[in-house]
């Protein structure tokens, strides 16, 4: 007798999950919720996944540790600046990237290996210079040849009358607030105007003991204060600028510095229009590699700091036209990619290494801070009239001014970027480290002269 023939189990169909109306609506905001670029859960994943490996001291103590934490952050940071009210009008981006991740560092906050990984790309890898060397060239080179030789020549006019404004003023504040002109002087006005810790503080600690006695180091805690403070203010002043360019733009060139003479703005660079090419970028790369050994190669002979002859090289070749149209281009977008990528993170790195809160706080009062915001607020505003006066759009004239109270490369890079006008980092390194030497130079005369 047969079987009956038993019909196959039927297996019950998955049901796909539904989600209620509020949960669509919840889990679609969340995917197109971003963190700068990247979308807000991935940029989480990321995170965790940085924060696990300095926790468990898996970091790796190299670029590639280095670029991971300061991207991360820097992300972050510019993002919030971008957003966050009254700080995304001042310069928000620039503050939050450069200040909070020095915070951090004065609180404790930041594993051992995450400060490890950061030191080894901003130091040992010297990261920094790369980048400035990276924009320097491109911008240079992708430059309108007829606004880099005005550029060149009319900057030093705001940039000197923006110097002894800022001297004038700062010294008359100073002494009306107490202090001595000798402090206010030495202490406050010449570490903020004197090019930055590496090219301006140390060089006069050094010439302050051998002059006064005493160890440098203290010299150096005395003077690094007024430097930060400064250039929180000159980050300040540079947010407020371009705010004022967005709501007015005929004072305006949008990172172009001089005018024509019909009033009208010189052409920007040549190559905005051109398609990337990716293998021109490696050459342009190399180039700016070849133009910092070159300054690096010739300093010690001829006497004049080697970013100086950088940028000094690399105009000579813009306009004498010696440096093929494709390695400019090249050059140029490559300045354009890295300054639009890498730019906040890099200012994580500095203020983690660069801004050391303990010494400020040592020193703040609020008659301090009087002085070093009258400081550059004066340097500020005689750049800008000046600049009108010479023919350049009065606001790049007042930005690159203003970078006289910058923490040297680290402070024009801050404020350049505060400020949207990257294009202007030749004539800000000029205003920067040539006014910076002039400063340590004249500062040195004088306190060997008045003493103590």
């Amino acid at each position: 007798m047969q079987k009956a023939i038993q019909p196959p189990l039927s297996v019950p169909e998955q049901q796909p999950v539904v989600l209620k109306q509020g949960e669509q609506g919840f889990v679609q905001k969340l995917l197109h919720l971003k963190v700068g670029v990247i979308p807000l859960p991935l940029y989480v994943v990321f995170a965790l996944i940085i924060f696990a490996a300095s926790v468990l001291g898996e970091l790796p103590n190299d670029m590639i540790g280095g670029f991971a934490v300061i991207i991360v952050l820097g992300v972050l940071l510019s993002d919030l600046g971008f957003k966050l009210p009254i700080l995304k009008n001042i310069g928000g981006p620039a503050i939050l990237s450069l200040m909070i991740p020095s915070f951090l560092v004065f609180w404790n906050v930041l594993d051992p290996s995450v400060l490890e990984s950061v030191n080894t790309l901003m130091k040992t890898s010297n990261f920094l210079y790369l980048y400035i060397s990276i924009l320097v060239a491109g911008s240079i080179t992708g430059m309108n040849r007829t606004t880099l030789i005005n550029g060149f020549i009319r900057i030093f006019i705001p940039m000197m009358a923006g110097t002894l404004a800022a001297v004038a003023a700062g010294l008359g504040v100073g002494m009306l607030l107490g202090y001595s002109a000798h402090r206010t002087l030495f202490y406050i006005i010449v570490p903020i105007i004197g090019g930055g810790v590496g090219e301006g503080i140390l060089p006069l600690s050094i010439a302050f003991s051998q002059i006064l006695g005493g160890e440098s180091g203290s010299y150096v805690a005395q003077m690094i204060p007024a430097a930060v403070i400064g250039n929180v203010f000159a980050i300040i002043g540079a947010g407020l600028l371009k705010r004022m360019a967005d709501k007015n733009p005929s004072i305006t060139g949008n990172g172009v510095l001089v005018k024509s003479k019909d009033g009208q703005k010189l052409a920007g660079s040549t190559y905005d229009s051109a398609k990337p090419d990716f293998l021109l970028m490696g050459a342009g790369l190399l180039f700016a590699c070849g133009l910092f050994i070159t300054g690096h190669l010739l300093s010690p002979f001829v006497g004049i700091p080697g970013p100086i002859l950088m940028i000094f090289a690399a105009a000579l070749l813009k306009i004498s036209k010696l440096l093929p149209s494709k390695i400019e281009q090249g050059a140029y977008q490559l300045y354009k990619l890295v300054s639009g990528t890498l730019t906040w993170p890099l200012m994580v790195g500095l203020g983690m290494l660069y801004i050391p809160l303990k010494d400020v706080a040592a020193l703040i009062s609020l008659p301090y801070i009087i002085v070093c915001a009258t400081v550059i607020v004066a340097m500020t505003i005689t750049g800008y009239f000046t600049g009108k006066w010479v023919n350049m759009y009065p606001v790049e004239a007042a930005i690159v001014t203003g970078c006289r109270g910058g923490l040297g490369g680290t402070g024009d890079v801050a404020i350049l970027s505060a400020s949207g006008r990257m294009e202007l980092m030749p004539f800000a390194q000029i205003s920067t480290r040539i006014g910076g030497a002039i400063t340590v130079v004249v500062a040195t005369l004088l306190i060997s002269v008045w003493g103590g």
